[in-house]
């Protein structure tokens, strides 16, 4: 009885919170499961029971799934990698106040404001008409590329607006982090005799792992999800090659109306995105274990 009361309180506060994130979350996931192992096409009010159909169908290849699945993955880890390479470097430029620094941080930033969408198809309007006119005027070879017409070219694309994107998010979150660190720190380095380098990589960065395990965190799922941006600036091509597991989730469920398979892709996506996500996690929180 005892017991009963002492619970009672936990369960008026969190029931209601349970109660949503249960109709939001945890059912829907249940239903996408069990879909999954469906051939529903999303339309009819019936559908067969076609155990792990769907599944075998991904692995086998007889999908674009897992060209899908490769292309993010890779087109993923490069653009985690520049966004918080360009954030950091960003940070330790614009860390110290000066005549037009928060002028510079609010341009940096502005990128992350806009939509994904809008965005997409402003550099789009850029790499097909601006590039190009500029290009003719300046002779600049680079600048006629086909931007969006090769895979090539179209991943430089896709990594040099995503990277552009997502840096000012980066740089903001590095900025508070850098202008925390107690000032003795870095005046010790600087009586050791520690060059500016030396400082910043040894004494600063190391004190700055947890805010990066976000920045991580966030880059990691921002470009895992990508799907906006590539509908915006490539629609997923040239064929097909820049699709990502999003926009393939997306096709598959309603350009193709295989409601199953995609809720099938849909799993596989939150695995490679779990299993990658706690990867990171593990790794970084394992660094803070040794640096504290």
């Amino acid at each position: 009885m005892n017991k009963l009361k002492k619970a009672i309180p936990h369960i008026v506060f969190l029931g209601p919170a349970f109660i949503l994130f249960s109709l939001a979350v945890i059912i829907p996931f249940a239903v996408s499961i069990y879909y999954s192992l469906t051939d529903w096409n999303g339309i009819s009010s019936t559908s067969n029971f076609v155990g792990f159909k769907n599944y075998i169908a991904i692995f086998s290849g007889k999908t674009q799934f897992l060209t899908a699945a490769k292309f993010t993955v890779w087109i993923g880890l490069v653009i985690v990698v520049l966004t918080n390479l360009l954030g950091i470097a960003l940070a330790a430029l614009l860390e110290k106040k000066f005549h037009g620094s928060d002028f510079f941080r609010a341009v940096f930033f502005l990128p992350n404001t806009m939509g994904g969408v809008v965005m997409g198809y402003i550099w789009r309007f850029i790499f097909i008409a601006a590039f190009g006119a500029l290009g003719e005027i300046f002779k600049w070879k680079v600048l006629q590329l086909p931007w969006l017409g090769t895979p090539g070219t179209a991943y430089a694309a896709l990594i040099i607006v995503s990277v552009w994107q997502g840096a000012g998010y980066v740089m903001v979150i590095m900025i508070a982090a850098l202008t925390g660190i107690p000032a003795e720190l870095t005046e010790a380095a600087k009586v050791d005799g520690a060059s500016a380098w030396k400082t910043f990589w040894s004494v600063k960065m190391p004190q700055c792992i947890p805010y990066l395990t976000v920045c991580l965190f966030w880059s990691i799922a921002t470009s895992f999800k990508m799907f906006d941006v590539n509908v915006a600036l490539t629609k997923g091509g040239p064929y097909g090659m820049t699709t990502s597991m999003a926009q393939q989730i997306y096709n598959d469920a309603f350009t193709s109306n295989r409601y199953g398979l995609a809720n099938a892709e849909a799993m596989v996506f939150f695995v490679i995105i779990f299993v990658v996500t706690a990867l990171q996690m593990y790794l970084t929180g394992r660094e803070e274990k040794r640096l504290s």
